[in-house]
């Protein structure tokens, strides 16, 4: 449809989308203030309760009453509060139930609707809000509108900045905002939270068509019975986090298709929804629905036994609480289904086949038969689901099977038997692909470096010659590698943005594994290094001279001294939950794996994924997908580097899952593509401010604010250039040098910081998004803070030195390099104890070097005087490690008095003596480590 709404002004704009509004059958009325809200709030509460009334209109005291208990809440509260009645005593003695809005099943469209424009609420600031449907007479639905042209983000920002100032009072029960500038519009879920743009999303039609277009949007999306079902039935109220969430586009239409198949037929169908798309609040969004149906006998919703993490678990009871059985025992799965009250359970594959086949639970299941039972299956194109589909399908005769799967089983990826998802779950009613999720921002993409690790005159890209070479033995060579755990560690800094992101490497086998591991192990890096895997008599092979049994016992004795634990292989479990843990947290650099995490598991801080093995298909989409959830701007993509999969495997997988014969939709484009582009976003920055002393504009506002948008495209192609190995920071590579930036980044900062110390609500600047937190420099090192130090010692006048060492801290405090890190307060003590009084005529080398050797020997005798060890011990274990780069911790528990043990023991309240031993030995090992780093 074309749009009739183009106009230059936000109040054209305005004004065509409350005529678009008043033709679908929204009552206009006109509100200026608060009064006049809850005037109309009375009027239409009425309207809507005069049968449950009998005709009786609310007097001031029984209106005041309702008033008094449905507000003063939050977003989470006002939301539980809007689909509950309300019993509010009369002024007779009788108590009377109010309802502030209908949500019945097919009853959403019986409300009494209106819409608004140009609200005055005061808060902190005094706003007025553009447009705002009412349901009832409440602000459900606010729009925010800017001018085309202008970046639709600023409507967002503008929404941010009234929750702080000034969305208050009945406002509280706005569920959905709208944001457009007529040309890009897109709609998300309020929160007492703090919002986050990822979360704002565009509407589609069923076939991820984007209707972004506000006119096209509003005869979508805002018609009285869509915007009051999305409301009723598409918003879930987060219990446990207590938090309101909004559904997707395709969510809706998934479980709109499903349950339209549930009623009207009893065939089988499949979701093929990208992996990370948010399945798990699809499928139990539908099971939540379909469990209402009176025809519907029981709901079960089936997961693998292996992806029921502590993660999914917590997912799982966010929507229903206390909805999953954690234990492994099939009576628990039994005694759910002999309750009746237990409309939904949520159970393992295993537990139900283990049911299915065991005769003694057949008195129990039996009781199904002949009624209708719907099965949501989790993952569905694995393989063990086909043997488990003919078993319970003897059992449940009338059962209808709905599965969900990122990655479906084609022809091309067959399971064992030669059966596709298909031949299973018959008809697939809605895909949702990994282009489509990556266009609308729900995913990242991929940026996959391939690695040659041989030289040889094989082809690496043909795998029949290949797989024709002695693999084994050429792959688990001791020469390659240790290369690959050289590359490893020069690229993973680089790779994981300093750390402040983490990486899997996934092997072939546990024996690669393993050597990979002890490999690591020998470098003495700081990389935190941990590794996992299912030991089995007959799993992977077997190593000839350790068992695999222990060499993970040895690994998880390395991670207790890592981390202070005390897992074992008998604790697997435990062990496995509490990697998953550490690896969302980053405590863990690099974890090691065969197959183990590599499905279904999410990690916002994971965006590094290296792959020595060969996958394929399904499997190649499951490992990639790990990386790519969406976490901030400096997290631009997933980064694969592959020392066996070729592109040609690569390509042919993302065609595959994304129904194209371009690749190019879903991976990275090379580093020349982004360098390119940054070198003319140069250009069109220094043709509106050529220099960094330009960028003020002389205070005009309007020139800043361009000024802002082009460094700001700057600033999110160079977090995309810097993990590039070939990225190189000069003028003749990328057309700006390193100093010039930094210049105009400092010009970009005190914009900022001038825009934040506005109190005028006018500023043309108040709700553009800085994105400042992009800012962070990984060059800016140690030697860089020091050459900055150097430098500011020189200045003449002692005002400018100690403005230019303030704004040094500022920069110390912001990076993100591990080694300033480390001597961050080193170097700020060194700032204002000995530079802030230096003069240009003093020997600054000297003086640093001079602090930093007294500072070192004062840290070691505190060392040495809190343990009662001698300081030239401390210094002989500092030598040793930095002559061989390894801390003998028996020669530190032999230094080790029992009184010193006995002390730190009942000051900290440890269990044991050897456990406070090992403690201090590993603080002192830590201490060691560290100062060889901090005073290199």
């Amino acid at each position: 449809m074309e749009s009739n709404i183009g106009y230059e002004s936000e109040t054209n704009l305005e004004d065509n989308l409350i005529k678009q509004l008043i033709a679908d059958k929204y009552e206009f009325v006109e509100i200026n203030d608060i009064d006049d809200l809850h005037n109309n709030f009375r009027k239409q509460i009425n309207k809507h309760n005069a049968k449950r009334l009998n005709g009786h209109e609310l007097s001031d005291k029984e209106f005041e009453r309702l008033l008094v208990k449905i507000q003063g809440k939050g977003v989470y509260g006002s939301s539980k509060t809007l689909r509950s009645l309300q019993d509010i005593l009369m002024d007779n003695g009788h108590i009377e139930y109010i309802e502030l809005f209908n949500t019945k099943n097919n009853e959403w469209c019986k409300n009494e609707f209106q819409v608004t424009h140009q609200v005055t609420m005061i808060g902190k600031y005094e706003n007025r809000y553009d447009v705002t449907l009412l349901i009832n007479g409440l602000p459900l639905v606010q729009i925010e509108l800017k001018r085309r042209g202008i970046d639709f983000k600023e409507a967002y920002n503008q929404v941010i900045r009234y929750k702080k100032h000034s969305l208050n009072d009945l406002f509280r029960f706005v569920q959905i905002f709208v944001i457009s500038n007529g040309i890009d519009t897109k709609y998300f879920a309020n929160s007492d939270k703090e919002m986050d743009f990822q979360y704002t999303f565009y509407w589609t039609d069923k076939n991820n068509n984007r209707i972004d277009n506000l006119f096209d949007f509003a005869l979508e999306f805002l018609p009285p019975c869509h915007i009051s079902k999305m409301i009723s039935r598409y918003m879930v109220v987060d219990n446990t986090q207590k938090n309101l969430m909004v559904m997707r586009p395709y969510q809706y239409y998934v479980v709109e298709e499903l349950m339209k198949r549930a009623y009207e037929t009893n065939n089988n169908a499949y979701v093929w929804h990208t992996t990370g798309s948010g399945k798990t609040l699809t499928s139990f969004k539908l099971s939540q629905l379909l469990s209402t149906n009176l025809e519907v006998s029981q709901v079960f919703f089936l997961v693998d036994r292996k992806d029921l993490d502590s993660q999914t678990i917590e997912e799982f009871n966010r929507f229903q609480k206390d909805t999953v059985d954690m234990t492994d025992s099939t009576n628990t799965l039994i005694k759910q289904m002999n309750d009746s009250s237990k409309k939904i359970i949520l159970t393992t594959i295993q537990k139900m086949a283990n049911a299915c086949k065991n005769d003694k639970y057949q008195h129990i299941i039996s009781k199904y038969e002949g009624k209708k039972v719907i099965f949501i299956i989790d993952e569905c194109h694995r393989s063990q689901f086909g043997e488990m589909h003919r078993l319970i399908k003897r059992k449940f005769p009338k059962a209808q099977y709905f599965g969900f799967t990122g990655t479906p089983r084609f022809k091309e990826n067959a399971s064992q038997d030669g059966r596709t998802t298909a031949d299973i779950f018959e008809k697939m009613v809605h895909h949702y692909l990994i282009k489509n999720a990556i266009a609308d921002g729900n995913v990242l993409g991929f940026n996959v470096d391939y690695v040659r690790t041989i030289s040889s005159t094989v082809d690496i890209e043909d795998d029949e010659e290949v797989e024709a070479i002695d693999t084994e033995e050429v792959l688990m060579d001791d020469q390659r590698i240790s290369n690959i755990v050289d590359y490893i560690i020069k690229i993973h800094d680089l790779k994981t943005n300093n750390r402040k992101y983490n990486a899997i490497f996934t092997v072939k086998s546990i024996p690669m594994l393993i050597k990979y591991y002890d490999e690591f192990k020998k470098r003495n890096t700081n990389l935190k290094i941990v590794g996992i895997f299912t030991f089995g008599a007959n799993e992977d092979g077997e190593l000839e001279t350790e068992h695999s049994r222990d060499s993970l016992e040895r690994m998880i004795k390395d991670y207790n001294q890592m981390f202070d634990k005390n897992y074992n292989t008998s604790t697997f479990q435990a062990y496995f939950t509490d990697v998953s843990t550490k690896v969302k947290s980053t405590e863990i650099d690099i974890l090691l794996v065969v197959n183990m995490f590599l499905t279904g598991f999410d990690a916002k801080k994971l965006n590094t994924l290296y792959v020595d093995k060969r996958l394929k298909h399904h499997d190649l989409i499951q490992s990639f997908s790990r990386t790519n959830r969406i976490e901030t701007q400096n997290k631009p993509y997933g980064n694969i580097v592959c020392f066996q999969t070729n592109k040609k495997a690569v390509d042919d997988a993302v065609k595959l899952f994304s129904l194209t014969d371009n690749a190019d939709e879903v991976l990275m484009k090379p580093y020349e593509y982004y360098r390119d582009g940054f070198k003319k976003a140069v250009e069109e920055l220094k043709k509106h401010t050529a220099t960094p002393e330009d960028a003020e504009h002389g205070g005009n506002e309007n020139e800043q604010y361009k000024f802002v948008l082009l460094f700001r495209e700057l600033i999110r192609l160079m977090i995309k250039l810097k993990t590039f190995e070939e990225f190189n920071f000069t003028d003749e590579e990328i057309g700006i040098s390193q100093q010039s930036y930094e210049d105009f980044v400092s010009k970009y900062k005190k914009i900022y910081r001038e825009h934040r110390q506005k109190i005028e609500e006018t500023s043309i600047l108040k709700d553009v998004c800085f994105d400042i937190e992009l800012l962070r420099n990984d060059k800016i090192n140690v030697n860089y803070i020091i050459m900055l130090i150097k430098n500011a010692v020189n200045e003449p006048s002692k005002e400018k030195r100690r403005k230019t060492l303030d704004e040094i801290e500022k920069i110390i405090e912001s990076s993100t390099d591990p080694e300033l890190y480390l001597k961050s307060k080193l170097i700020q003590g060194f700032i204002n104890s000995i530079a802030s009084e230096m003069s240009s005529e003093d020997d600054f080398e000297y003086e640093y070097n001079h602090y930093m050797e007294e500072q070192r020997k004062y840290e070691i005798r505190e060392v040495a005087t809190k343990y009662e060890i001698s300081e030239d011990k401390i210094n002989k274990f500092i030598g040793d490690y930095e002559f061989g780069g390894f801390v003998d911790k028996s020669d530190i528990k032999k230094e080790l008095k029992r009184e010193i043990v006995q002390r730190e023991k009942e000051l900290n309240d440890y269990k044991s003596s050897m456990k406070t031993k090992n403690i201090i030995t590993g603080n002192i090992t830590q201490f060691i480590k560290d100062i060889v780093i901090k005073y290199m």
